[in-house]
């Protein structure tokens, strides 16, 4: 994956996973049916186009189950693969099989179906200078493997929490007063900490637009604006400071937002109501591990 902490915040979330799904029991069903040295093989098939994310996730829970278990795939992460794509195959035994199985697929399905949506806009806007952001708006708990997936699909992530980078929003300024009151608050807040981060203030109006523009920050969010007032809010802003188009972006319109020139084009049905994709785990028994096993 993309570091060391990241999987330090994965591997609670997999155990969990798998904690839920087999709970002190264990996997009853295979444990009834199933002797201990059952052996078998399967694979993932896709069963629509699309980009693949979460293939190390899967070689985890696999191994997590049972180390026994040989993981092995046959694309790269972030490849966009047609339907009827042969992702991997794993071989172990079959109790750790069919215990890991629906887990993985879980997760591998909800990424890849992220970084699917993801590619999708990014084709659309291909050939300008905009780039396709996702939000906050993730699963709880899953934001780090969410915005993972979205970079796989071609996507750039936003700032990850509350905590690395300034976003003031119109809850904010509404409860300061102004533009102006909550972005002096801000400077005076870091001053006072001594800290230092990017400032980015979402305008709805032309004038807001105005006002945030005579103060030291990074980039300004033009929020659920019309595409004409978003190219007046364009030429007025004139390259001066970074800018981010944001609210009820589309398909339909996202090449129409990005042809304004904005610099980036937030989108929360990036994680927030994205279709997993379809992929399908074949397991074929064998009567006995291989001789290299036994």
């Amino acid at each position: 994956m993309q570091s060391l902490r990241m999987w330090q915040q994965i591997d609670p979330l997999i155990d969990a996973a798998l904690d839920e799904d087999a709970g002190q029991a264990g996997d009853v069903t295979s444990a009834s049916t199933l002797t201990e040295d059952s052996w078998g093989w399967g694979q993932f098939i896709t069963k629509a186009d699309g980009v693949i994310a979460g293939l190390p996730v899967v070689r985890k829970i696999f191994q997590r189950v049972d180390p026994r278990v040989d993981v092995s795939f046959r694309v790269d992460e972030g490849a966009a693969v047609p339907q009827g794509t042969v992702l991997g195959r794993v071989e172990g035994p079959m109790r750790g099989l069919l215990q890991a199985e629906r887990t993985a697929l879980n997760f591998l399905q909800h990424l890849s179906g992220i970084a699917t949506m993801t590619a999708k806009y990014v084709d659309c806007i291909r050939g300008t200078k905009a780039r396709i952001l996702d939000t906050r708006k993730t699963t709880p708990m899953m934001r780090v493997l969410e915005k993972y997936a979205v970079k796989k699909g071609g996507g750039e992530n936003h700032r990850f929490g509350l905590f690395d980078m300034v976003m003031i929003k119109d809850n904010h300024i509404d409860a300061a007063g102004s533009i102006t009151a909550a972005v002096e608050r801000c400077l005076a807040w870091m001053k006072q900490e001594n800290r230092t981060l990017p400032i980015e203030v979402e305008t709805r109006t032309l004038e807001e637009v105005r006002e945030a523009l005579s103060f030291p920050i990074q980039r300004i969010m033009l929020d659920n604006m019309d595409l004409e007032t978003m190219r007046i809010a364009m030429r007025e802003i004139d390259g001066r400071i970074e800018c981010e188009a944001s609210g009820n972006i589309t398909l339909d319109n996202v090449r129409a937002v990005a042809e304004t020139g904005v610099d980036y084009i937030s989108v929360g049905a990036l994680t927030h109501s994205v279709m997993a994709l379809d992929i399908s785990f074949k397991i074929f028994f064998q009567s006995k591990p291989p001789a290299s096993i036994q």
